[in-house]
């Protein structure tokens, strides 16, 4: 900083041809530009002006060091512009991470609609269901359905995600409709291969005061991905427990029916998908700009959810 100083000052001496001009310029005494210069000169080795009684010239080499000390000057300016702006204005990279299926349907379909919004932001978007460590792998937001946010994070909520036992008409009339879930051992019951615990179903019964039910289940298929599940039990294989922003349209057109409506379905993955970030990353714009763009977008009611008739 003393450096960036010292180049000021003698920028301003030279461009001001006066010590007591560009102390003036500057708001600071006259000595103190002189001891910056002096510096400036015992550090290069080099002279600089030409001094007189009357008046003062930049040297050969102060004439050089003019020269790069301008573009140099500017070059600070121009990064503190750009920092400043970055602060102040939505603009530069937001890295984001989304899971895989929510990423596809929700996600990357308004991403055309964000760009033409927001022209300054460039956005790089990984799709993965694996946990994002944002610090260590340089994140700025990870959108995530979990029940819990590790503390050092700050968590907005985006949108309500409802999980839903469902069927297909066609399985029902096949193989009946379970009336409790202690049923469902009876069942084709297709799981969520990546969950910890992905034969034991959880369920809270129609009461505050009931307890959480657990089921073991058992079926034919696991897979990694709820839209491969939503996709099987659309085709009359199985019951599985879905999020409605991928049932939700086969539930509206009558292609699926939910099942055990008084019993709600407990995942490890809560009710919500939030935007997941580091406290210091909401003070920046476009960071800031994209949450409150997903927030809207999806709205108090997800628009995956309406019309749909639940209990």
């Amino acid at each position: 900083m003393d450096q960036l100083n010292s180049m000021i000052a003698f920028v301003k001496v030279a461009e001001l041809k006066g010590f007591t001009a560009a102390a003036q310029e500057l708001g600071l005494s006259k000595g103190t530009v002189s001891k910056l210069v002096n510096a400036l000169e015992d550090s290069l080795r080099s002279k600089l002006f030409n001094r007189t009684t009357r008046q003062i010239s930049l040297t050969e080499a102060g004439e050089i060091y003019y020269e790069h000390c301008v573009r140099a000057l500017a070059e600070v300016e121009s990064a503190q512009q750009a920092v400043q702006k970055l602060r102040t204005e939505p603009r530069g990279r937001v890295r984001i991470s989304v899971p895989v299926t929510f990423g596809q349907l929700h996600i990357a379909p308004v991403m055309p609609n964000f760009l033409r919004t927001y022209p300054e932001i460039q956005v790089d978007m990984v799709m993965t269901n694996r946990m994002i460590d944002l610090v260590e792998e340089g994140f700025d937001i990870c959108l995530r359905m979990s029940a819990q946010t590790p503390q050092h994070l700050v968590a907005k909520k985006l949108a309500v995600v409802r999980w839903v036992l469902c069927a297909s008409p066609g399985y029902l009339e096949q193989a009946g409709t379970p009336q409790h879930p202690d049923e469902l051992t009876k069942h084709r019951c297709f799981t969520f291969q990546s969950s910890l615990e992905h034969s034991l179903w959880r369920f809270k019964g129609p009461d505050a005061e009931s307890p959480v039910l657990e089921v073991h289940v058992k079926g034919n298929y696991q897979v990694n991905n709820v839209e491969a599940l939503n996709t099987a039990v659309v085709q009359n294989l199985g019951i599985s427990i879905l999020p409605t922003y991928i049932a939700g349209p086969d539930l509206l057109s009558g292609r699926l029916k939910q099942i055990l409506p008084n019993y709600t379905p407990q995942t490890q993955y809560g009710d919500a998908i939030c935007a997941v970030f580091m406290p210091d990353r909401h003070l920046l714009p476009k960071v800031r700009v994209m949450v409150d763009f997903l927030a809207r977008h999806f709205g108090p009611e997800p628009y995956w959810d309406k019309g749909v008739t639940l209990a």
